[in-house]
């Protein structure tokens, strides 16, 4: 199996649209927070409560979401919910230029935003299920992961250039559209959708099936709570850290989104070793390995200093972080989907991502809260020192299903 074998036209439209949307949440690439910061002067606590809340009462919002998706065609779910976020972001450079831009506004919007991301995933999970072959997905996921590192790597500095030199919401603006393209790349995937049978509860009662099974199942359920608590204590620190380097440090916001951006070429490289490790050494051991590995770097960002000694570190934290994050990723989404019944993808992957995103934001307003206290370095150095703890939850052993067998008898893609 090469590594340029096509996935065929219906999945070339599909990554394409992904493409253009991660390229431009990548320019945006902690926007909200630099907004709050650089327009509305906003200290630690009240960013990381930006934060909090949009992730808090999005997912809120969004619990009904999963089992509803579940029983809809997913290919215009996926439209409308990128329509949605759209036209939520174009409301910001609207009131920009209008002057009513407020506070208010950025956690109203980042709530809508954050609730149309788990109807998006929860049906973007399940078609792509649909779509592809189960041989064929850890391919795909490490193609996206792929696509999510090179945008990474593009994004962040050009939208830190871009809000330097035309404004703060430049690429709030820039987002919005690549929404809109992604809307209609979508569209163009085209084909029929099976009927989706109904199996359950369309209500937030359907999303209980979803927790109970990811809870039920001895291999999903440690996986569940390890990627819950390393993305939300790595998550707690952007904030904080954007208020030290921009605000405390005086990095100029194209040196903050640089010191993300340059690393994330460990992301490509993590992305496209991913099939590979798992062909060579089998898929626990690359598990494993890669997630007490990504847990081990972010203590450093507690260290950051002003000047070019200060990025380097803020670069040589987020390479090690960023790389084994690549790896194990598209390894642990494609075992998630390929051991989830066919008729209960979305309402798992909702039951995930609202979980997720509950726990990041109950995190985030603790930790700002904390920040408060203690001052942030300090906040950001006891997130590293919890996250030390966290590959306890990988150390159950993973038994390669009969997918990830056919996935090492096919060969590195």
């Amino acid at each position: 199996m090469g590594a340029g074998r096509s996935l065929g036209r219906r999945f070339g439209w599909l990554w394409a649209a992904y493409t253009v949307s991660t390229l431009g949440t990548q320019l945006a690439f902690d926007a909200f927070s630099l907004i709050a910061v650089i327009v509305l002067h906003a200290g630690a606590t009240e960013v990381a409560l930006l934060k909090a809340v949009g992730l808090a009462v999005g997912a809120a919002v969004a619990v009904p979401l999963g089992p509803w998706v579940e029983f809809r065609h997913k290919r215009p779910v996926m439209i409308g919910m990128d329509l949605v976020r759209f036209a939520a972001l174009l409301t910001i450079p609207a009131a920009f230029a209008l002057g009513g831009f407020s506070f208010v506004q950025l956690l109203v919007v980042s709530v809508v935003v954050a609730a149309a991301d788990i109807g998006f995933m929860a049906a973007g999970g399940a078609f792509l299920k649909s779509l592809l072959p189960s041989h064929d997905l850890l391919s795909a996921n490490a193609r996206f992961e792929a696509t999510q590192w090179t945008a990474t790597v593009l994004g962040p500095p050009l939208g830190g250039a871009a809000i330097g030199v035309l404004g703060p919401v430049t690429t709030v603006l820039a987002d919005a559209v690549s929404y809109l393209l992604s809307a209609l790349g979508i569209r163009q995937v085209g084909g029929t959708e099976n009927p989706p049978a109904r199996t359950g509860p369309a209500s937030a009662g359907g999303l209980l099936e979803g927790w109970r099974y990811i809870l039920a199942h001895p291999v999903l359920r440690p996986l569940f709570f390890n990627v819950l608590l390393v993305n939300g204590l790595i998550m707690v620190a952007v904030p904080l850290l954007a208020v030290v380097m921009v605000g405390d440090l005086g990095f100029a916001p194209w040196q903050y989104g640089l010191a993300f951006s340059v690393p994330c070429l460990g992301g490509l490289a993590g992305s496209r070793l991913a099939r590979r490790l798992v062909t060579r050494y089998g898929q626990h051991r690359v598990l494993v390995t890669s997630g007490v590995v990504r847990a081990c770097w972010p203590i450093g960002l507690a260290f950051v200093r002003p000047g070019v000694p200060g990025l380097v570190l803020v670069m040589a934290v987020e390479l090690g972080v960023i790389t084994s994050c690549a790896v194990f990723n598209p390894v642990y989404s494609t075992y998630r989907l390929q051991q989830t019944d066919t008729g209960r993808v979305s309402r798992v992957l909702a039951a995930w991502s609202v979980t997720g995103k509950a726990t990041t934001a109950a995190l985030t307003a603790l930790w700002g809260l904390l920040a408060g206290l203690t001052g942030p370095r300090t906040a950001i150095a006891i997130a590293g020192a919890l996250l030390l703890a966290t590959p306890l939850l990988l150390l159950r052993r993973i038994t390669p299903s009969a997918e990830m067998a056919q996935v090492h008898a096919d060969g590195v893609a």
